[in-house]
């Protein structure tokens, strides 16, 4: 009896063990098909981990990792600046990165729409080498009627007198002075998500330290309008000048010639010396 029990033993230890090798090789087996699997996909499309937004981040936000999430992105049309990892997006010493450019959820964070670690996210920010902030007083009529926003681009004309400036001037003129201004801020705001039409009493561009002189002699001896440049205008608008008379189609008259005055002379000798004297002309 003994030895059946043990026999009836021996058999379901080799049956037990035979059924756990049978699941090891199974799982192993389903482990390796899915590596293969990932394999091919990843041959087909080439995929990178790229830092992505979790929520609507807005105009200097500070960042926290729970704002973020990494998601595949496929290698080829991987955007420029974007980050791979949350280490390079948060620095080890824990300073926050604040948000230039609005960007929306799953939007990919790019090193541009964000500041450096611990940088604030003022105007100055927003500034490239060699360029300055200036600002333009404007109104309903100067500022497109409230359609501007931060990052539009701009032309600026002056109209004024040219009575100081030139001799003999009569009129006004309208002259274009600077093409395709960035703007950065609209009166206290740098932020691009502005909802509606705003009558900004103030704007301010980036402009060379050229142009920063041209446009404050400009508004301190004129006026200043702006003209809205479309997003995909690539083109850059001519110097130009137009006074009343060219607005109106009217020539300018040509000033008749003078004619200078005939004089007539005779000439005669006193003593050793040869004089002309101016006579009456009779002809």
């Amino acid at each position: 009896m003994r030895a059946v029990f043990g026999l009836v033993l021996i058999v379901g230890v080799a049956l037990a063990g035979g059924a756990v090798m049978m699941a090891k090789n199974y799982i192993s087996a389903y482990q390796n098909e899915l590596a293969r699997e990932r394999a091919a996909r990843d041959a087909i499309v080439p995929t990178v981990e790229v830092i992505v937004a979790e929520r609507a981040l807005r105009y200097g936000e500070s960042i926290a990792k729970e704002d973020v999430r990494t998601v595949r992105w496929p290698t080829a049309a991987m955007p420029e600046g974007a980050f791979t990892s949350i280490e390079d997006l948060f620095s080890e010493d824990g300073e926050s990165r604040y948000v230039l450019r609005a960007m929306e959820k799953d939007e990919a964070i790019l090193a541009l729409k964000v500041t450096e670690p611990g940088e604030d996210a003022g105007i100055t920010s927003r500034l490239e080498r060699g360029m300055r902030a200036f600002a333009i007083k404007v109104d309903v009529a100067t500022g497109v009627s409230g359609f501007l926003r931060p990052g539009d681009r701009v032309d600026v004309y002056w109209t004024g007198s040219l009575r100081d400036a030139v001799e003999g001037g009569r009129g006004e003129i309208t002259k274009l002075i600077g093409t395709t201004i960035q703007l950065i801020a609209i009166d206290q705001t740098a932020g691009e998500d502005i909802d509606g039409t705003v009558i900004a009493r103030t704007v301010t561009v980036a402009a060379s330290p050229q142009q920063v002189a041209a446009l404050a002699q400009a508004q301190t001896t004129g006026r200043l309008s702006l003209a809205l440049v479309g997003g995909d205008d690539d083109t850059v608008a001519s110097a130009m000048d137009v006074d009343q008379r060219l607005l109106l189609g009217i020539e300018e008259e040509a000033q008749p010639i003078a004619k200078e005055k005939e004089v007539c002379t005779i000439r005669t000798r006193r003593g050793a010396e040869v004089v002309d004297i101016p006579i009456p002309c009779t002809n």
